[in-house]
């Protein structure tokens, strides 16, 4: 029983190594990607994909924003503006917005719903391919 005990041990402990070997790894990673952006001249709340050749390198890079609906302002706002038959068409209820329909909607009934919305970025992906 000792001698898986002592096993199972050495196996937890060779986790936890490789644990935080990956947790370095990934401070690593992400300390690169921030100066990538910052090379690319990224702004910082990029939305869409934005790709660069850098010698034998395609760098691509997506950015996305996460927006968050706060449902009774909407609604309040929308009836205040007249605008409540448009909101099923712009949000999916749990509220959230609908972008291909919101960004072809016109600013009339855009611009006063933004009250309702928060808007933050989330960490962009990146994509690095070797072109040989």
């Amino acid at each position: 029983m000792t001698f898986i005990r002592t096993d199972l041990q050495f196996l937890a402990a060779q986790w936890e190594a490789a644990k935080l070997e990956e947790k370095e790894a990934i401070t690593r990673r992400r300390t690169i990607e921030d100066q990538i952006a910052i090379a690319m001249s990224l702004p910082e709340q990029l939305e869409g994909t934005k790709n660069e050749l850098a010698g034998i390198y395609e760098i691509k890079v997506a950015g996305r924003l996460d927006r968050k609906v706060n449902a009774d302002k909407l609604q309040a706002i929308a009836e205040e503006t007249g605008l409540t038959e448009h909101l099923s068409s712009l949000f999916r209820w749990k509220p959230e917005i609908n972008m291909g329909a919101w960004k072809s909607a016109h600013e009339s009934i855009t611009a006063p719903l933004l009250d309702a919305i928060t808007t933050t970025a989330s960490r962009p992906s990146f994509t690095i391919t070797r072109k040989d």
